[in-house]
């Protein structure tokens, strides 16, 4: 995803999670530098903190400035067009750098390495290695073939590799919130995305594995982790010298214990599998936020059935009830496509009375754009004018603005225990945090002695379209 296709503005400090992010350390000890930009989803940043930990152990400390670096890395996404429009911009500046460094290397990972490995390596000449999201263990020695002059490239992908043994290096961290990757790659085969193709089949970590690593994140002060996947509600996992199995519902309520000052959230969920056990175990758990992101695509069954998404208009609205049932206060996000292949009026309309009807807090809207190799790519003409994606998108984007605006008006009155993350972007003497259903709050600091990683009971006294504001309760 990328920011250019959000549409709506929003308040400064609502995280959007989808903009490209340099990461840096303390290199003192290190002999050599390494700059690394993320694109696309959490499931990328988390890969970078995998990849700065391998490189730690050869000796490379991490940089904020890239003109001081030995190696340039670009962690890649593919599910739009805009994404890699905007790495090969990158990619062009960097290599402008090298001809003034010579002995600089530049590397892409993540998604886009294997669909346009030759395109960089050969055609353009803008990078030195290229290394696939299963491969990351192969960076030392590839790192020494790119030193030699030879090109280096690695796009395996592997029905087993998980890096649960790594240890993240936490980069450009507040402290407070940190993530857990929790399995890798999809199953579902959506005809509009790349993802089983770039990050191959799922395979879920042991789950003994993601409970020590939310211990250790405990000791060290964070007090929020969330659990990343492509699917997370069909992790499974199974000890078979115990002969014990692990769901998802299961994993979450395993995590939940770790503390109840430990808050933990989740990302993303399919309509399709997230089940009843998940909704009880959320409810159960004060300390597991309630907060769904659960993307829609579509309001309408036929272009539901071309997206290859394995439900029914009717099916996730009675999904959203479901929820709603369960955990009454949720907050539930989504995902929305504009102009799929031989989308009509009528539908479109499907799509707004579907958000109109599921109260979004907030949505990631896009219009479509084929991504080659992709089941849509192959089977659909991707048949609508773009200026008609974009007026419809539009108008997906103007509800999505008045829905959160109204999510935001029922909050004020309300108090809500808040995490402290920092302190707001726009002031010094304001916090800012976030409540169990993943809206921004912002708040004055009062002079009460509270920090970062500290629970506050704030009541919200107005809002943005995006943001809360408040007061200590």
């Amino acid at each position: 995803m990328e920011l250019l296709e959000i549409a709506p503005k929003v308040h400064d400090e609502a995280r959007q999670g989808e903009a490209y992010a340099p990461f840096a350390l303390d290199n003192t000890e290190y002999k050599k530098k390494f700059y690394i930009e993320s694109y696309g989803c959490q499931m990328n940043f988390s890969d970078s903190e995998i990849v700065a930990s391998i490189l730690n152990e050869e000796g490379f400390g991490a940089t904020r400035n890239y003109e001081e670096a030995d190696l340039v890395l670009l962690n890649t996404c593919s599910i739009r067009e805009k994404a890699e429009q905007t790495v090969r911009k990158r990619l062009t500046e960097f290599r402008k750098t090298k001809e003034a460094k010579p002995g600089l290397l530049i590397g892409v990972l993540g998604c886009m390495a294997e669909r346009l490995k030759s395109k960089f390596l050969e055609e353009e000449k803008l990078v030195d290695l290229v290394v696939g999201p299963d491969a990351y263990r192969s960076l030392p020695g590839l790192i020494e073939e790119a030193e030699t002059g030879q090109k280096a490239v690695n796009v395996l992908l592997s029905r087993d590799e998980t890096y649960a043994d790594i240890s993240p290096v936490r980069l450009n961290s507040n402290g407070v919130s940190g993530f857990i990757s929790i399995m890798r790659g999809c199953n579902n085969m959506c005809s509009f995305c790349v993802v089983p193709f770039t990050r191959g089949r799922e395979r879920s970590r042991d789950a003994y594995s993601i409970v020590a690593e939310a211990e250790d994140l405990f000791s060290r002060g964070f007090r929020e982790v969330t659990l990343l996947g492509q699917n997370v509600d069909s992790y499974y996992w199974e000890d078979e010298a115990k002969g014990e199995f692990v769901t998802f519902g299961k994993l979450l309520e395993k995590v939940a214990l770790v503390s109840p000052l430990l808050r933990v959230r989740f990302s993303t969920s399919h309509p399709k599998d997230i089940t009843e056990e998940v909704l009880q175990t959320m409810a159960r758990y004060e300390n597991i936020c309630k907060y769904i992101h659960l993307p829609v695509q579509s309001g309408n069954t036929r272009i539901l059935q071309l997206m290859n998404r394995t439900y029914t208009r009717e099916w996730y609205m009675a999904k959203i009830d479901q929820i709603k049932s369960i955990i009454p206060d949720c907050g539930i996000s989504s995902d929305v496509i504009a102009g799929f292949c031989t989308e009509t009026e009528e539908e479109h309309a499907d799509t707004l009375s579907i958000m109109e009807y599921s109260k979004y807090d907030m949505s990631y809207m896009f219009f479509y754009s084929e991504r080659p190799g992709t089941l849509a790519a192959r089977r659909y003409k991707d048949d609508i004018p773009e200026e008609t994606k974009k007026r419809r998108l539009q108008e997906i984007v103007e509800l999505q603005g008045r829905l959160s605006r109204e999510s935001n008006q029922r909050d004020i009155g309300k108090t809500f225990k808040v995490l402290i993350e920092g302190e707001s972007k726009r002031s010094a003497g304001d916090w800012m945090g976030r409540n169990t259903q993943n809206k921004v709050i912002v708040f004055s600091k009062g002079g009460a002695g509270y920090q970062k990683g500290d629970y506050v009971d704030v009541k919200v006294t107005g809002c943005t379209q995006a943001t809360l504001l408040g007061e200590l309760a």
